[in-house]
């Protein structure tokens, strides 16, 4: 039996794939794996018995990942379930700040009383005039998921698209438009385009990267638009570049007391995966990847252990080794298992951590496993099947 809590509520259509071995607890301390969405994680004290924390979403800021990687914790994430939801928000912001659709919904909502309506409003729409996008120039930094999908979309809204990721995947470069100009110079980005918009995760090396440097190399009257996370932007420098007249609006998605209410902001309530379809799409997916993870010890779409795939076990046993990503691990464990024969292996590694499993054609004594458990640089061992 596997037991899982969930720290914020999950949509059903994802807990329904759970089968009859599994069971949901309240209590985080008899959990094998969890399930959430935002809650914060950093000052939960995590069981040693935790083996799995599954993101129904992509941003895991909200998850230890350091701690869960020390403690064998595999932490997943949904890249790509919610990317449609997101990039239709970007583009609902485009519009929004090329055409003053909230001034003008705002002056027709403040005229109910008013019994000349029609024809003021043929006076009054040239106070909201605005501009169409097609023809303009968006550049996207970040071309993952949702700004491969905001990409190839924008192109049929005719507009001029330059991409911008140095780090793209081969995946992502598959789909890809050949009508993007994939540039690798993000201030190439910054001379030209009309619209940027960000998508690319919060690290260390991106916080803040929408800096007062950055938003000086920009053309007169950009728009930015941040539908991946507020620290990607310096804010103080946003509203500066605002007052002066040099940045036209900024679209955000994290409103905040700095933001509230600042001529030229427009804000959302966090709705760039809120839709009832990113909800589902990103429940089943976390759902399967957390069956797939205990009851075959496969990896998948993990943010801090490398991708591992044996398939189902179709032998006498399998065991996943946890573990430093340091020479000589490999023939440690199979000096170890030297009695046994292992079928298949697959070792993978993600920076610091490592990953491998092993079929083996008869069940592993537990005399064996204490032995693994003690080699230097094992983090967890646990038997699969």
């Amino acid at each position: 039996m596997y037991r899982y809590k969930c720290l914020n509520p999950i949509a059903e259509i994802g807990l329904k794939r759970f089968t009859a071995d599994y069971q949901q607890v309240d209590d985080i301390r008899e959990a094998d794996a969890i399930l959430v969405r935002s809650a914060k994680m950093h000052d939960m004290e995590l069981p040693d018995t935790l083996q799995a924390i599954a993101r129904a979403g992509a941003g895991v800021n909200n998850i230890p990942l350091d701690l869960c990687a020390e403690k064998g914790i595999v932490v997943f994430n949904t890249p790509g379930a919610n990317a449609n939801g997101v990039k239709e928000l970007v583009f609902a912001g485009m519009l929004l700040a090329a055409r003053d659709i909230i001034g003008g919904a705002n002056w027709v909502q403040n005229q109910a009383w008013n019994p000349d309506i029609a024809a003021l409003t043929e006076k009054e729409k040239k106070r909201f005039a605005g501009s169409e996008i097609q023809d303009k120039k968006l550049g996207i930094i970040g071309l993952g998921a949702i700004g491969v999908q905001v990409a190839n979309a924008a192109t049929h809204l005719g507009m001029e698209v330059y991409g911008y990721d140095p780090y793209i995947s081969v995946d992502a470069a598959w789909n890809l438009s050949r009508s993007i100009r994939h540039t690798y110079d993000v201030e190439e980005i910054y001379r030209e385009c009309d619209y940027i918009t960000i998508h690319v995760p919060l690290l260390d090396s991106t916080r803040k990267m929408i800096n007062r440097d950055a938003i000086a190399k920009m053309k007169p009257n950009v728009v930015l638009l941040n539908f991946a996370r507020d620290l990607l932007v310096d804010e103080d420098a946003v509203i500066e570049a605002l007052d002066e007249g040099r940045i036209h609006r900024y679209i955000s998605d994290f409103p905040n007391t700095k933001t509230v209410g600042r001529q030229g902001i427009i804000l959302t309530p966090h709705l760039g995966a809120s839709t009832v379809e990113s909800e589902d799409n990103c429940a089943v997916m976390a759902v399967k990847q957390l069956q797939n993870f205990l009851e075959n010890g496969n990896i998948r779409n993990s943010v801090n252990y490398p991708n591992c795939d044996l398939g189902t076990c179709e032998t006498e046993s399998r065991i996943a080794i946890y573990h430093r990503n340091v020479k000589k691990m490999i023939s440690r464990f199979t000096d170890v298992l030297s009695d046994l024969n292992i079928s298949n292996m697959s070792n993978t590694s993600k920076g610091d951590y490592a990953y491998t499993l092993l079929d083996l054609d008869a069940a592993v004594p537990q005399e064996l496993v204490e032995k693994l458990r003690s080699i230097d640089g094992v983090i967890r061992v646990r038997v699969v099947k």
